[in-house]
């Protein structure tokens, strides 16, 4: 099937300059561990996380300095630890997820200036078509400018011609 201007459907398709860098799916790592760290990583930065991790740490400290429980005392031992352990973990995380965030914006990026060369080249064609038609219009034009002389010209002459006969008819 093709298009309007003749070109194949599938050279129509949006995605078509993304097709180049399918392979790099396994560099993103599209594994369940990938998708869910990534996911986890993205979550550390929301307001959700943020506003809960400050409702859980206050309510830690209020539960130990009130005396509910002494499990951790201050200087809040246990709580630096948490915090300790989250950041080992949260640290690579984040830097897997932009380095996946890196990579497809590399893959985009290329796909990007491969569709604007193509835009550029269709543009070169384009103007090169219309160039060629303006050339063939100045043509057709100057032809139609010497075929309306031409036609003056004959004209001019019958009608000197006819008023000779038409002088010769009359005498």
């Amino acid at each position: 099937m093709t298009s309007d201007t003749g070109t194949p459907k599938e050279h129509m398709h949006f995605y078509r300059f993304h097709r180049p860098h399918l392979h790099l799916d396994a560099i993103y790592g599209n594994d369940w561990f990938a998708l869910k760290a990534e996911a986890f990583a993205r979550f550390f930065g929301t307001p959700t996380f943020l506003i809960a991790q400050t409702v859980i740490v206050a309510i830690w400290i209020l539960v130990n300095v009130a005396g509910f429980t002494t499990f951790d005392i201050y200087p809040f031992i246990l709580l630096n630890l948490a915090f300790s352990l989250q950041a080992a973990y949260a640290a690579p995380l984040i830097l897997l997820a932009q380095t996946r965030q890196s990579d497809r914006d590399k893959a985009h990026a290329l796909a990007d200036a491969e569709h604007r060369e193509a835009l550029y080249h269709a543009n070169e064609e384009r103007q090169g078509i219309a160039e060629k038609q303006t050339a063939l219009l100045l043509e057709m034009m100057q032809q139609n400018t010497q075929l309306t002389a031409t036609i003056k010209a004959l004209t001019e002459r019958v009608e000197t011609l006819t008023v000779e006969v038409h002088k010769k008819v009359m005498t």
